[in-house]
């Protein structure tokens, strides 16, 4: 999801006010509010584009073998959009293994093996309670580190936009077809 400048100053008003508490304009929480709402409805849209696409994998899955090439690009892009693959898609998979692509799209959707799923629990080992013996030999802790100082309140944030200005496009070169005039 990508942002635009108006956006971005929204954004960024709105985590101003987060992180330092004071009252808010009305413009403010409009702004807020018409940021909320477009996240919303970017969400809803994804939501649909991607029921779209699993119906969709779901019609070519069903039409296989004749739509070996579809349903593998279907697929492609169901798995580059997060989907994880059901034991259909497994399945058909492994009967497309005779295609290099189908053996490839294998490949990647085969679960990777768990690790064990239990702790050991090792010899010497102390409780989460219990604090660490006191060595008397032992060299004192360092201090910590002194903490950086903070960003001088009366110099703001740079904007994207001021920190990355706009390229200007280079005038067309005399001579070209873009440089001729109509009459």
């Amino acid at each position: 999801m990508a942002f635009g400048a108006q956006e971005l100053r929204v954004l960024r008003r709105a985590l101003a006010l987060a992180l330092h508490p004071r009252p808010a304009s009305a413009e403010d929480v409009h702004d807020c509010l018409r940021l909320a709402e477009s996240l919303d409805e970017a969400m809803d849209e994804a939501t649909r584009l991607r029921a779209f696409l699993l119906a969709d994998l779901a019609r070519y899955r069903a039409a296989l073998p004749g739509s070996v090439t579809g349903y593998l690009a279907v697929l492609t892009e169901a798995l580059d959009a997060g989907h994880q693959p059901g034991a259909d898609d497994l399945a058909a998979l492994r009967a497309l293994r005779g295609t290099p692509a189908a053996a490839v799209l294998l490949a990647r959707c085969r679960p990777v093996p768990a690790a064990r799923s239990h702790l050991l629990a090792l010899p010497g080992g102390r409780r989460a309670d219990e604090k660490p013996p006191q060595d008397p030999a032992r060299k004192p802790a360092r201090k910590p580190a002194p903490a950086p100082a903070p960003a001088d309140p009366r110099r703001p944030i740079p904007t994207p936009g001021e920190v990355f200005p706009r390229r200007r496009p280079n005038p067309p070169a005399p001579g070209s077809r873009h440089h001729l005039a109509a009459g």
